[in-house]
């Protein structure tokens, strides 16, 4: 056997290489059988040259050299007299790759894997490469549960010694986890335990959360789950003795089982602190979540950790290490944990750099910094400094590094790198709402105007209802300390009547100026003054088309602009049902002041942090009336797990007038004259006796009590037409999510709601039994042709007469 191998050998090296007897003086070497590879190439790893002698051992090694390259199939060495002849045959060139079937893997990040293995369009083509390839992506579909996977490729041959890879992936289903057993627990049921894992067996929401889908990382991310929640619970010696996956024959059912030993229950006996005090003791240990004799818990020694860092990392200490120790005496079942603290060096920020920002000045960023170039590091500072700007208009992400500068222990750098959005905008638009129908308009907005940060904008926009231009600028720094001034001047035509709010029509000129001061980091005052200059166009509502089979009920309304014809009594504050010329032009001066205190963690989709905004508008004496509203809305975003929000969110307004303007002449109103199916009589309103009916408060629609129809509930005149009130509440739950199957990617959000509220006629008209309320879905979505808002809605408390609306909806588009 062993002569045979021998003889094999020889033969295959006979073939190759010249033998000892053969050896001679290179004075020249040729290269046959190159395509794509050149000869300086292959001289570049040839270990012979021009003169040396060509002997057995130098030829093997030569071959051998050449080979490692990869470059070639075969290689044969021969001799031409003194030349010595390479013979090659090259590997063929990957012309193309081509992808197949995968869905759980992304083509991009595919070919970035094929690279590194080196597996790339343009390389020389290495079957063993692709058969790595193959074995490493059903690894990787094994590790998302896909043990059904299967993985193909194919070669194809192509003219000019290319080829054509094909990789063909049938992904197949996931294995879905049928039963999820734990074995050796006594204190907790198996449904407690199971209810933090990411890991379940299959449910009714499985369809869309996928929670029962099996994947390696996610059993591995739930078993350190179950770990912590014994050791949070004081059971230190709590240990995963083994756990047993087995999956069926088809490969599509996953059986899991987990045997644990539970132990005892610890308590905290001491706490300690040792190490470099640099911050009082005292101040340390109240940042402790544990106290002596408390059950020890993991997650408050880790808590306690977190707090201590952060901390120092505020004061500047950005490397400091905080170790906890626990000593375990399970004899008395007790934990003594020392805090060891080391400090490091305190830190001072070297240099603030900016990144991404090829349209917005570093100046604009800079404003916006609390971490300072030459200040001690901070990282609440720093994290201050993310959250500002997050909630600027212009930035799609905020990306804050700290680097260490090299060479030192006390230095570090704040690299701040942003993904702008587009700021600015010129376009012709279109949009629709239930409300105003077609909407047409053009403007010209620019929130970051010149990359300064200052605001400018034009618009005109034209409905069925609204017709409206208008100008606006806005410095938010004004001066170095961030105060902000801006401007504004519009007009518009407003048909009230059209917008479900009363008998009326309205012209507005107006032009103004306002002022914000920031007085905290999350508190701003602002202050302004404006003029408007209304016209009232009033006359009384009239029925032109009746039911044929009741000619008592007035199936369609209109407004009939008449001088003189008597408009609702309950619009008109003398009670005679028709405004004179002077109460028909309007003069007014209004001042507005204003608070918000705004902890949001972004402007768009915030998932924590509380907004609060109260607005007082008075028109100031000397107007034509003389009046004031207040305006207070909050909204409060809790994250409760995972990915869901849940917010609270109120509003509460609220007016009236303080120039006795004919209060007092109590005309009522008989009982409703034209009726449209039902009207409420608990709903009619006398008289007027408070806000001008221009300024009234309405409810109901689809940014308010979802379900009814816009600005339709609240009081109503004799007509059965709701005319507003001077007192409004609403309130909402929400339950907000991404969009399955996107993430929450291009800004949708969907959230389900709980809304109440109504208009009242004044505060001591407000009734419990006069809510409104409703229910529903709402999804709302940051188009790239403009915010999207879709609400599917159904009351829950209405009463006969309301006006619903199931389907509730608002867009706007530019092109």
């Amino acid at each position: 056997m062993k002569k045979i191998i021998l003889s094999f050998c020889f033969l295959i090296l006979s073939n190759s290489i010249l033998l000892a007897s053969d050896e001679f003086v290179i004075s020249d070497i040729r290269v046959e059988g190159l395509q794509r590879i050149t000869e300086g190439t292959v001289f570049n790893y040839l270990p012979l040259e021009t003169g040396d002698r060509v002997s057995s051992t130098n030829m093997r090694s030569a071959i051998r050299e050449l080979y490692k390259t990869g470059f070639f199939e075969d290689i044969q060495l021969g001799r031409d007299g003194t030349i010595l002849v390479i013979t090659v045959r090259e590997r063929p060139a990957i012309s193309e790759i081509a992808l197949s079937g995968n869905k759980a893997l992304k083509s991009d990040d595919l070919m970035m894997a094929l690279h590194e293995i080196g597996l790339t369009e343009g390389d020389t083509f290495n079957q063993l490469s692709l058969d790595r390839v193959q074995r490493e992506l059903v690894k990787q579909y094994y590790s998302q549960g896909k043990y059904a996977v299967k993985v193909s490729s194919t070669v194809s041959r192509l003219e000019r010694n290319r080829v054509r890879v094909s990789i063909n992936m049938d992904e197949g289903k996931n294995a879905r986890v049928r039963h999820l057993n734990i074995v050796g627990n006594t204190l907790y049921t198996e449904e407690e335990l199971r209810g933090a894992f990411e890991t379940t067996t299959t449910n009714w929401t499985s369809f869309w959360t996928k929670d029962d889908q099996y994947a390696r990382e996610k059993l591995s991310g739930d078993t350190e789950k179950l770990r912590s929640y014994y050791q949070d619970r004081g059971y230190v010696d709590f240990d995963i003795e083994s756990t047993q996956v087995s999956i069926s024959p088809d490969k599509r059912n996953i059986y899991v089982t987990a045997n644990i030993h539970e132990g005892e229950q610890y308590t905290t006996k001491e706490i300690k602190l040792a190490g470099d005090m640099v911050i009082q003791e005292s101040t340390l240990r109240r940042l402790i979540m544990t106290n002596d004799g408390d059950i020890f818990s993991r997650a408050r020694m880790e808590k306690s950790v977190e707090n201590i860092t952060a901390i120092l990392a505020n004061v500047g200490y950005a490397f400091a290490n905080v170790t906890p120790s626990p000593e375990i005496d399970r004899e008395n079942r007790t934990v003594d944990i020392t805090y060891y603290i080391e400090p490091g060096k305190r830190v001072y920020v070297r240099r603030v750099l900016f990144g991404g920002n090829t349209k917005t000045k570093d100046e604009v960023l800079r404003r916006e910094m609390r971490q300072f170039e030459g200040a001690w590091f901070s990282q609440a500072s720093v994290d201050r400094t993310k959250i500002r700007l997050q909630r600027l208009t212009y930035f799609d992400e905020v990306d804050i590094e700290t680097p260490q500068v090299p060479g030192t222990d006390d230095q570090v750098d704040v690299i701040v790198n942003v993904k702008e959005r587009p700021s600015g905008s010129f376009s012709a638009g279109l949009g629709y709402s239930q409300v105003q129908g077609l909407i047409l308009s053009l403007s010209i907005n620019q929130d970051n105007f010149l990359g300064s940060g200052k605001k400018v904008g034009m618009s005109v926009s034209t409905s069925s209802i609204l017709k409206q231009v208008s100008l606006s600028y806005n410095n938010p720094y004004w001066t170095d300390n961030g105060i902000s001034r801006g401007f504004f001047i519009r007009y518009s035509d407003f048909d009230q009547a059209q917008a479900n709010i009363a008998s009326f029509t309205s012209s507005e000129g107006a032009l103004g100026m306002n002022f914000g001061f920031p007085v905290s980091e999350v508190d701003y005052v602002g202050a302004g003054l404006s003029y408007r200059d209304t016209s009232l166009n009033i006359g009384s509502i009239q029925c032109i088309d009746f039911d044929p089979e009741n000619p008592l009920i007035c199936t369609e309304f209109a407004l009939i602009p008449i001088p003189g014809d008597p408009l609702s009594n309950s619009l008109d504050a003398n009670g005679n049902g028709i405004l004179e010329d002077s109460e028909r032009e309007l003069q007014t001066i209004q001042g507005d002041v204003n608070w918000s205190r705004d902890s949001r963690d972004h402007f768009l989709n915030p998932n924590r942090g509380s907004l609060h905004r109260l607005s007082m508008e008075v028109a100031i004496p000397g107007s034509s009336r003389e009046y004031y509203k207040i305006n207070y809305k909050f909204a409060k975003y809790l994250p409760i797990w995972r990915r869901l929000v849940f917010a609270v969110k109120g509003n509460i307004g609220y007016g009236d007038s303080y120039d006795n303007y004919d209060d007092n002449l109590g005309y009522v109103p008989g009982p409703p004259a034209i009726v449209a199916g039902n009207c409420d009589i608990e709903d009619v309103v006398t008289l007027d006796t408070g806000l001008p009916f221009w300024e009234h408060f309405y409810a109901g629609g689809v940014r308010d009590v979802r379900g009814f129809n816009d600005n339709t509930l609240g009081p109503k005149d004799q007509f059965c037409r709701a005319v507003g009130g001077d007192f409004k509440t609403t309130g909402t739950l929400e339950l907000a999510f991404p969009t399955p199957f996107l993430g929450g990617r291009g800004g949708t959000r969907l959230a389900l709601f709980v809304d109440v509220g109504n208009a009242f006629e004044n505060i001591s008209a407000w009734d419990a039994d006069r809510l409104r309320a409703s229910a529903g879905i709402s999804m709302t979505w940051q188009a790239p042709v403009g915010p999207i808002i879709i609400n599917l809605a159904f009351p829950l408390i209405e009463k006969d007469g309301d006006e619903t609306e199931t389907l509730q909806f608002s867009f706007g588009a530019g092109f």
